[in-house]
């Protein structure tokens, strides 16, 4: 039987997708999140399209304080690299850009790499590393669903986070997440507000 949706339904999607924010450690809150709620949002993820349906994801939960410590280091480490990067920004020293620590958990999301032919991933290899993202869409979307906040901390170098967790040579990082409930959600992209950069329009992004 085929499923069809209303427009009420459609109106909530847009609503989740327009209201999903990129959560900062200010906003985080250490409020317990239900193992229930969170294997919900991890089944979103796994409900994600994937190339040859390989399925390619893999998700490490890490509450343990040394480890997010660690991590929180090395992010202190590049971040002090990036200061350099946009000093003639004066904004980007005031910006919050991760919340490590203050968040109930953190994910690491892992890309499986293939030990055998993938249906699809013949011409373009990244393609399995591309579907992982769209899992990590339907993690981001669902968790906002639930009201709780989603941060990508992408100011790491993969290397040291794999070292730190202890990851096979197998896997490859592909995002690593602050998860938790938070004091509030933001009406617009936080950057957006700061004017760091602006919407693009429909007519920007499509061509002919």
């Amino acid at each position: 039987m085929r499923k069809e949706f209303t427009k009420a339904d459609i109106e909530i999607l847009k609503n989740i997708m327009l209201q999903r924010r990129d959560v900062r450690g200010n906003r985080f809150l250490k409020t317990q999140i239900d193992d229930e709620i969170l294997n919900e949002i991890l089944n979103a993820a796994n409900c994600a399209p994937s190339v040859g349906f390989s399925q390619p994801w893999k998700f490490i939960l890490i509450k343990d304080e040394t480890k997010r410590d660690k991590i929180y280091q090395e992010f202190l480490k590049e971040n002090k690299k990036a200061k350099k990067i946009f000093e003639d920004n004066k904004l980007y020293a005031n910006l919050k850009l991760e919340g490590i620590k203050e968040s109930y958990i953190n994910l690491a999301v892992l890309y499986e790499k293939p030990k055998k032919s993938i249906l699809g991933q013949t011409s373009q290899k990244k393609v399995g590393e591309y579907s992982v993202v769209c899992a990590i869409q339907n993690l981001w979307l669902m968790a906002r669903a639930y009201n709780i906040g989603v941060g990508w901390i992408s100011i790491l170098k993969p290397k040291k986070v794999k070292k730190i967790l202890n990851i096979d040579k197998n896997y490859k990082l592909i995002a690593y997440l602050a998860i938790g409930y938070v004091n509030e959600f933001l009406d617009e992209p936080e950057l957006l507000k700061l004017n760091w950069e602006k919407r693009k329009t429909l007519e920007e992004i499509q061509t002919i």
